[in-house]
């Protein structure tokens, strides 16, 4: 199948379910909807199976938004239960962020590979260094900021999330940490623009991967029934249903654990995401 052996066949499919549930977990536990981690292995993955470079990370990020659409559902519930998401935050940055995510769309139908993987290392790199370093002295203010920058940061996610086939975790809870906010109440309100983010951008990959499947005729992984544009019918069907069982479990240990170690645990594994796009960069 696709080339391979069974035996590498059956390792992929338990790889990627294995991924899965680490995606919902990841998805609970930073309010993120899993796509840092789901993009690097679906980028060995169709690596593995000849998908050339040029088609390779948009084909990641759109399978990767379309994965965490329903996780990320799931996630923000389970957090809105606990009464920890802003609701006014999220209200102001639902539209600007729909148009940043479908802007992002279309940058992704011309945008080389790297420029998906530098915008992976920037914003891993930044969030990274700033919940490690957990100075209270690292702050742009002590409140959110008026309507115009938060409507234009919303924009902003939207556009990079995009970029990165994530839910917009990382660069929300980022902003409201940088303004005073818990790392707990920004985790959980950042969970609510998952589905925000995934459901047009996955539309948005779909639309322009679409005349790829006729340029590669030879990469049957971009054609239908396997795909669908850019997002990848195989890697859903893999992927998926081990995050959608593992997502509540996220949130609970999130709300357990000390806001310190949820703090380091978050930087620790951004920063690692970081250091393995930049060696794909690198060895490239």
């Amino acid at each position: 199948m696709f080339g391979i052996s069974g035996y590498e066949l059956l390792m992929i499919v338990v790889a990627l379910t294995g991924a899965g549930a680490l995606t919902g977990l990841l998805a609970g536990v930073f309010g993120v909807g899993g796509g840092a981690v789901i993009v690097p292995v679906l980028y060995e993955f169709f690596r593995l199976l000849g998908v050339p470079d040029e088609v390779r990370m948009p084909l990641c990020i759109g399978t990767s938004l379309a994965i965490i659409a329903p996780t990320s559902v799931r996630s923000f519930r389970a957090h809105r239960k606990k009464g920890a998401v802003d609701m006014s935050i999220l209200k102001l940055w639902a539209v600007p962020v729909v148009i940043g995510v479908i802007m992002g769309g279309f940058v992704a139908r011309f945008a080389p590979e790297t420029l998906f993987k530098t915008v992976f290392v920037a914003v891993a790199t930044v969030s990274a260094v700033k919940l490690l370093g957990a100075r209270e002295s690292w702050r742009l203010g002590s409140d959110i900021p008026g309507n115009l920058v938060m409507r234009i940061y919303g924009w902003l996610i939207g556009v990079l999330s995009s970029l990165m086939g994530i839910g917009g975790g990382q660069l929300s809870s980022l902003f409201m940490t940088f303004y005073g906010r818990p790392i707990h109440q920004a985790v959980a309100t950042s969970s609510g623009l998952g589905p925000l983010i995934a459901v047009p951008g996955a539309i948005s990959y779909i639309f322009a991967g679409w005349g790829k499947a006729a340029a590669y005729p030879e990469v049957t992984l971009l054609q239908w029934p396997y795909a669908l544009g850019f997002v990848s019918l195989l890697g859903m069907i893999l992927i998926f249903p081990a995050s959608m069982i593992t997502a509540p479990m996220g949130a609970r240990l999130a709300h357990a654990l000390p806001k310190r170690k949820l703090e380091v645990a978050f930087g620790l594994f951004l920063l690692t995401i970081a250091l393995r796009f930049l060696w794909s960069m690198i060895g490239s």
